[in-house]
Formats: structure tokens, sequence, C-alpha cells
């Protein structure tokens, strides 16, 4: 008998910390909570990619449904060269919801995580993404 009461008690605490999680996504979804509309406005941000010798930069991320075509980087001829003379840098200033966001380059194509980060390292701007492979991380602030 004991060992029924535990087993309802624990899920009486499971049911109430759900109850909880779904009352505080409400307050924030709730179109009628005041507080809920109140969101940030979106931050002014730079993102550049360093792809010497690409013909074709896009950026793609949780912030745009991953679409792989449809924000392209444009291409910096003011950029510093590189040691073989390419001046690689590709660059988008973009607005950009407060918090943390997650892209990848695509270069000719290509998905990346940065043209220059490849190989078998440590990437601290990266983290692994559900397909094993890695995305970058931003952090926007206001």
């Amino acid at each position: 008998m004991i060992f029924e009461w535990k087993a309802n008690a624990a899920a009486t605490a499971a049911i109430k910390r759900t109850i909880s999680k779904i009352d505080k996504l409400m307050k924030t979804t709730d179109p009628d909570n005041q507080d809920a509309t109140k969101q940030s406005e979106p931050v002014k941000t730079r993102i550049t990619c360093r792809a010497p010798g690409a013909e074709s930069v896009f950026i793609a991320g949780s912030f745009n449904d991953w679409k792989p075509d449809e924000i392209p980087l444009e291409w910096q001829p003011e950029s510093v060269p590189t040691e073989d003379g390419d001046e690689g840098i590709w660059a988008i200033e973009m607005e950009l919801p407060e918090g943390r966001h997650e892209f990848k380059f695509v270069v000719d194509g290509e998905w990346c995580c940065s043209p220059s980060c490849e190989g078998e390292h440590v990437c601290p701007d990266c983290v692994v993404n559900e397909h094993g492979t890695m995305n970058r991380v931003l952090e926007v602030t206001s």
C-alpha cells in the first residue's frame, strides 16, 4: 500500500510540473497576454564568411527555416587579401531577433560550418547538430 502511494505521489508531482510548464507556455503565446506581445526589436547583425575563390555564399539557419538559397552574402571587394591575393570576405547585415541562432554557410552549393573550419579540431563557435555535422552558433543581444 505504501508503494502505491509513493507511485501516485510521483505521478502527481510530474503532472503538476507539466501543468506548470503548460501554464508558462500559455502566458508567453497567448495573444491576449500583453506581456507576450512585447517582443524585442530585431538587432542589426553583421555576419561574415571568408571563402577565397567562392562564386556564391549563402547563409541558412534557424532564422530562415534552413533554406539554403534564400539569403545571399555579398562579396566585399575591399576585404583584406589572403596570401594568394584573393579577397575572400563575404558579408551580410541582417535584422535578427535576440537569442541563440544556429546557422551554416552554403559556399558554392556546399553546406559548411565555416570554410576555414575543416578537419578534426574543436571549433569554439560551433555545436554538433542532429545530423552529426556542425552548426555555427550566434548569440544576438541588443
